[in-house]
């Protein structure tokens, strides 16, 4: 890896870095707020609602984001067209909502549904108004800009949502905040850029980049969905406090899983296909990213999955208990997602969207399967299968990387052997902590210092590979 390619890279991961884990952070401590007090019934109203809002923002994006990043001589004409593209869609998708509003709230057998919504889904209108503006930043790697407004949107419209909380506004309180997040967003980000989109439109724009974009529309949208169906599931067929402890446990899984995804996405994604055509160097890059990632999040994880009562306990309260298995289920399914998201971006950056297209249509026909089998079973048990159909999706992900890369199927193994067996060695050392009977802070402070003990001392011991990236990490840490 020449000296350029690693600083910009170093560069993108260090403020992509700062950015999720700061953001994830606020929103971790805002939330904790707001869960002490609010109900998991507030919680599961907005859960549902976010299903639309979540597929609403993939279908105005429609890959086109991706596609001006990668696309070398993207000009004027280029964004003022998507952002024109990306409003109308924006203005078609809330007026559709809108009128849909009862039909929704008759799905999820909430009537109360009805007003929150036509107020919460003005966010899709805001959305194309910052959109642009965020993906020029993106594509000049100017991550310091983008960690600044989302640090800036999300401490105020937090602010914002924990005094309505306190003051009793229920699920006011929660819709509120993403209305004011995403008010600040495009806000702060005019400040940052000088962008404005001039009375220009092309047809050879959409035309030129709507090859490349189809595949990642198509997988973003199954990503939205899925990412959703158990949200909708679960709001169809159980009380509203389930969608309110399955979203709980949710947003903690994906303190760990879309940090790091959200990192590698924004971070790798255009640097890699700075050197899409080298495929020496995209091998190496690709190791150096799989091994480190590894590094960090196995233990992460698993520790979570060991501690998950107590910290939830903790944070939020013994009236968010039912959410402890589903935390636990759904760490154990992010797992390796992480890493087939590298997998998804090596194939994106390679400009092949179509393959990485095939690899979330195998990942999501998997899931539905397990759906389909555990459905009858509970929430619990359909959980279980969800585990298992990411973790068959990802190894047939390195089937893909083992083709594009010629990356032998013993080395990707080896690359992630160390550090998923040091984890666990880690986790069945504290395992037995957790039927100890001792205040809850203290527990939670030996299981830590513990785990890392253990798990240090395992890697540094057995894995040699495993022992130069952790020197190397800490000296950069240093």
């Amino acid at each position: 890896m020449d000296n350029t390619l690693k600083k910009n890279m170093v560069g993108a991961l260090s403020w992509s870095a700062v950015n999720i884990f700061g953001v994830q952070l606020l929103q971790l401590i805002i939330g904790i707020i707001l869960a002490r007090l609010l109900t998991p019934a507030d919680f599961g109203i907005v859960g549902v609602l976010f299903i639309f809002i979540s597929l609403s923002t993939v279908l105005i994006d429609s890959g086109f984001g991706q596609g001006l990043i990668r696309k070398k001589d993207a000009d004027q004409t280029d964004f003022s067209t998507i952002f024109y593209f990306n409003l109308a869609i924006s203005i078609v998708l809330y007026l559709i909502l809108y009128f849909a509003t009862p039909l929704i709230a008759l799905f999820f057998k909430q009537p109360a549904l009805i007003d929150y919504a036509r107020i919460l889904f003005i966010v899709i209108l805001i959305f194309p108004f910052y959109f642009i503006q965020s993906t020029q930043l993106l594509k000049k790697l100017q991550y310091k800009a983008i960690a600044i407004v989302n640090i800036i949107s999300v401490t105020i419209s937090g602010s914002i949502a924990a005094i309505l909380a306190f003051k009793d506004f229920g699920v006011w309180a929660l819709v509120v905040q993403q209305l004011s997040f995403h008010a600040m967003r495009f806000i702060t980000y005019s400040l940052y850029t000088t962008w404005r989109p001039a009375l220009q439109f092309s047809k050879k724009t959409i035309q030129s980049l709507w090859r490349f974009t189809l595949p990642i529309l198509g997988q973003s949208s199954l990503n939205a969905v899925f990412n959703q169906i158990y949200t909708i599931i679960i709001g169809r067929f159980y009380p509203i406090q389930q969608v309110g402890y399955f979203t709980q446990a949710n947003k903690y899984s994906e303190t760990v899983n879309y940090a790091a995804q959200s990192i590698l996405s924004t971070g790798t994604f255009p640097v890699l296909s700075t050197i899409q055509d080298d495929k020496i160097k995209l091998l190496s890059v690709y190791r150096r990213l799989i091994a480190s990632v590894a590094l960090l999040t196995f233990p992460f994880v698993i520790f979570l999955v060991v501690a998950a009562e107590p910290i939830i306990i903790t944070l939020i309260t013994d009236k968010w208990l039912p959410s402890v298995i589903f935390l636990q289920l759904l760490l154990l399914a992010n797992l390796f997602s992480p890493m087939f998201t590298i997998n998804i971006n090596m194939l994106n950056a390679q400009g092949q969207s179509a393959l990485s297209l095939k690899l979330e249509l195998i990942k999501k026909s998997l899931i539905i399967i397990s759906i389909l089998i555990c459905f009858s079973f509970g929430i619990k048990i359909m959980l279980m299968g969800f585990v298992l159909a990411n973790f068959v999706a990802y190894a047939i992900s390195m089937m893909s990387i083992k083709k594009s890369l010629n990356h032998y199927y013993r080395h990707q193994i080896k690359d992630l052997f160390g550090k998923i067996f040091s984890a666990s060695i880690a986790g069945i050392g504290i395992w037995f902590l957790n039927y100890i009977d001792m205040h809850l802070i203290v527990k939670l402070m030996l299981q830590g210092i513990i785990f890392l003990g253990i798990y240090t001392a395992t890697l540094w011991l057995c894995f040699r590979e495993s022992r130069e990236i952790l020197i190397g990490l800490l000296k950069r840490i240093v």
